[in-house]
């Protein structure tokens, strides 16, 4: 049968609560300012909603976690419906296992027969707290049980009679004290005046009630049939009209069925509720119970200290959905696997924004002793690593994801700090790959293209790979080599001197040229230029420099630090986009900055060589030696070819001992 298009014929609107003439709501304008007692009903009402109900022995492993949590009531057993839950009650008081400060509570139905059980159960436990408990809307009434408001009002009254006379003399032979926990079942589906009116009854025939020792009445949404709005305003004339008000406390108990039981749970508390009632993680009959944690980190996140401990959060998580045999999507408030995660690129590079700035405040705050550490973070509302995660999930690359997201990992792996200009360019790399593969790119998989794309290895992966190199200053006249530079070293933000500066440099370089070592030389204005003139010269390699920045990162202490270079190559003749079309960018690192520099340029040239075909290598000749009467027939012997049959003479006799060899990565 399809759905009415008029379901006004079907389906009848939530009455109107009876607030007099000008009555101005109380709720509306309050705020939640500190947390309401909490009573789990995970090991009872969550329980009996499973389709294998716990054993004891794993109802024991859950009642220990929610001691751990914080948790002082907790509502163990429903003891007259089967000996298991009895003995569960018995064997958690025999074994010492329920602190002082904990009360037990269990659950039993207005009949004369199973209240004694429930109340025998609890027998030399310090607290405890007997959930009474009938349905008194008027569908039930009339159609469940076929009574009228009085017969309803008498039989509640009864059970709490025969409750009173049974706890009185219970805690005279065990010393047990109680609490009576009458819940009108259906409240929110009852008139508000009858709940009202069977309320004070039942306070009066207690007769027990003081400031000091409450009773409580659980104000049931037994199904959830209206917004929450209405059921606050069904809390507020309840906590209005009922008398001796110091003296009770409202426990709120909404279920979820409109998928609102988080929301009526902080609007009820708002209209006068105390106490709430509820599962972790929802579990319960039908849609289930309020959520106890996502209500718990609402107000923890507001600020307001739950008095609930959820700082394994993951643990917690793992152990409810194995006891109850379940599980919760990715997307779970809190507590789902995907919660504090992106994917969309602009919601990444908020966040990446947003921890960047946040650690600026919070350093400032740690030098000047001043202000406090408030978390402000676009899109993520409470700090993962409150709850025990990391911020390694925070952004999770994927093909639909951006720039921000695969710089985030970079930086959070590798400490890199990646120009703008460069995360575009790597993020196609990214984009690309994870389109392959058709998966998301994990940290691991980003990181290893990153180091592949880049050639930061020790041994060569591109074409091109740096071995060592020398440096040496030339004279602005003569424009010949003197003393080979032992550590030369400019300015490491300025990759390209100023057209003042007249220092000129040689460059040689041993590299690894597809395959074969060979040597290559240059001259130039600083070390960068200066390679880039030996790529030109040797290679045919003509390259130019875009955009380039440096940084600083540190291994294990300030003391042991390593320069990183990053800049970005064209080709000569080629004018290379805004968006970085048509250049490719490089990384060096080193503890040596001029290191760093070189191997940022032959990363980057790796990129760009493509397929291209070098020429052959120079032939240079080696200066002969003094010529003597002696050793004249000789002296062809002494005559070299780089690349010729006969092995030059080593480097060391040539220049010395001097040479740079680049460390490793």
């Amino acid at each position: 049968m399809p759905m009415l298009l008029d379901p006004s014929t079907k389906y009848l609107p939530y009455p109107e609560v009876p607030f007099p003439p000008g009555y101005i709501r109380r709720w509306p304008n309050r705020r939640t300012t500190a947390a309401p007692r909490w009573l789990s009903t995970d090991l009872r009402d969550g329980n009996q909603a499973l389709v294998n109900p716990m054993s004891n022995a794993t109802k024991l492993e859950l009642f220990r976690e929610l001691l751990k949590i914080g948790f002082k009531e907790i509502e163990v057993a429903y003891p007259s419906a089967s000996d298991q839950e009895f003995q569960f009650v018995r064997m958690i008081i025999e074994n010492g296992e329920v602190p002082d400060d904990v009360s037990l509570q269990v659950i039993t139905p207005a009949r004369s027969d199973l209240i004694a059980k429930s109340i025998e159960s609890l027998s030399g436990c310090r607290h405890a707290i007997i959930h009474l408990y009938n349905a008194v809307s008027p569908v039930f009434r009339e159609v469940v049980f076929r009574n009228t408001k009085e017969q309803t009002i008498d039989l509640t009254l009864n059970a709490v009679r025969l409750v009173k006379k049974l706890t009185e003399e219970e805690t005279a032979r065990s010393g047990t004290r109680f609490t009576l926990n009458y819940c009108l079942e259906t409240f929110s589906q009852t008139e508000p005046e009858f709940t009202v009116e069977l309320g004070n009854r039942v306070l009066a025939e207690w007769g027990k009630a003081t400031p000091e020792d409450k009773m409580i009445f659980n104000l049931a949404a037994t199904v959830e049939c209206a917004p929450s709005n209405h059921y606050a305003d069904m809390v507020e004339y309840f906590s209005t009209h009922i008398n001796q008000r110091d003296s009770v406390v409202l426990s709120i108990h909404p279920h979820n069925d409109r998928g609102t039981a988080v929301g009526a749970s902080e609007l009820g508390l708002l209209a006068g509720g105390d106490r709430i009632e509820g599962c972790l993680l929802g579990n319960g009959e039908r849609t289930g119970n309020v959520d106890l944690i996502t209500l718990a980190l609402n107000m923890y996140s507001q600020g307001i200290s739950p008095g609930l401990d959820f700082s394994a959060l993951s643990d917690t998580v793992a152990l409810v959905c194995r006891c109850n045999e379940m599980e919760i999507p990715v997307r779970y408030p809190y507590a789902g696997q995907l919660v504090f995660s992106a994917f969309a690129g602009t919601h990444q590079d908020a966040i990446k924004k947003g921890l960047d700035a946040q650690a600026k405040r919070w350093s400032e705050v740690d030098r000047s002793g001043k202000g406090t550490k408030y978390w402000a973070m676009p899109y993520i509302p409470l700090d993962p690593k409150d709850l025990g995660y990391g911020y390694e999930n925070l952004i999770r690359v994927s093909s639909q994801s951006g720039k921000a997201g695969t710089a985030y990992v970079i930086k959070q792996k590798l400490a890199l700090d990646l120009p703008r200009r460069m995360q575009v360019s790597f993020y196609k790399v990214i984009q690309d790959e994870s389109e392959r593969i058709g998966k998301e790119m994990t940290g691991a998989l980003i990181t290893s293209a990153f180091k592949q794309t880049y050639s930061l290895d020790s041994q060569p992966t591109g074409r091109l790979f740096l071995h060592s190199y020398r440096l040496f200053p030339l004279s602005p006249t003569s424009r010949e080599p003197s003393s080979p530079m032992s550590d030369y070293s400019d300015d490491i933000q300025n990759l390209v001197p100023s057209d003042q500066s007249p220092s000129v440099i040689r460059f040689e370089g041993e590299l690894t040229i597809d395959g074969i070592q060979r040597t290559i030389h240059g001259d130039g204005q600083g070390p960068v230029l200066a390679i880039l003139d030996a790529l030109r010269s040797d290679l045919a390699f003509a390259l130019e420099i875009g955009e380039s920045a440096a940084q600083t990162v540190h291994d294990d202490s300030p003391a042991h630090t390593k320069s990183v270079t990053f800049v970005e190559l064209y080709e000569r003749g080629m004018s290379p986009s805004k968006s970085g079309v048509g250049s490719f960018w490089g990384v060096g690192i080193s503890s040596d900055v001029t290191t760093a520099k070189c191997r940022a340029v032959i990363s980057a040239a790796n990129v760009l060589v493509g397929d291209r075909t070098f020429p052959r290598p120079k032939r240079i000749f080696s200066p002969r030696p003094k010529v003597t009467a002696v050793d004249s027939d000789g002296w062809l012997h002494e005559v070299k070819l780089r690349a010729g049959g006969v092995a030059p003479r080593s480097e060391q006799e040539i220049y010395g001992s001097f040479r740079v060899e680049t460390p490793p990565l």
